[in-house]
């Protein structure tokens, strides 16, 4: 933990029809503009004494998508820092996201697609919110 300098909210968006319907690898539906927003502010860690306890949700258009927890990562935050810096050189300033709770459009039955015009809002204690309009992406 003493290489954490803070936590910040990150929405990873993933546009599946670039990463289900062109092949390929998957890193094409993470890369577009707007995508992966961080903010609205870093935390420093002092002031987030349990990292792996705080409430987290995720909106589509006011319909709550995502209520959890950090208490539900599968692996602690020095377990996950440990494994990547086996994999990659970590640098100050670098950012580590950790996933994301149940409720994933893709993992739902029927899968369901954030679309142009969507309001996405999300928060985590301790890290603010943060709040898209979703706007619609073509090759």
């Amino acid at each position: 933990m003493k290489y954490i300098a803070g936590y910040v909210l990150h929405n990873d968006y993933s546009e599946r029809a670039f990463q289900l319907k062109q092949g390929g690898q998957w890193v094409k539906g993470k890369s577009c503009d707007t995508f992966a927003p961080i903010g609205p502010f870093l935390a420093c860690k002092e002031e987030i004494p349990d990292p792996h306890n705080l409430n987290l949700w995720l909106k589509v258009n006011g319909e709550t998508m995502q209520d959890s927890s950090t208490a539900d990562l599968i692996f602690d935050i020095p377990h996950i820092v440990s494994y990547i810096s086996r994999y990659m050189t970590l640098l100050p300033g670098d950012i580590i996201s950790t996933g994301t709770p149940f409720g994933v459009g893709l993992g739902l039955t029927p899968p369901r697609y954030i679309v142009s015009g969507d309001v996405i809002e999300l928060g985590i204690d301790g890290l603010g919110i943060s709040r898209q309009l979703a706007k619609e992406y073509t090759t």
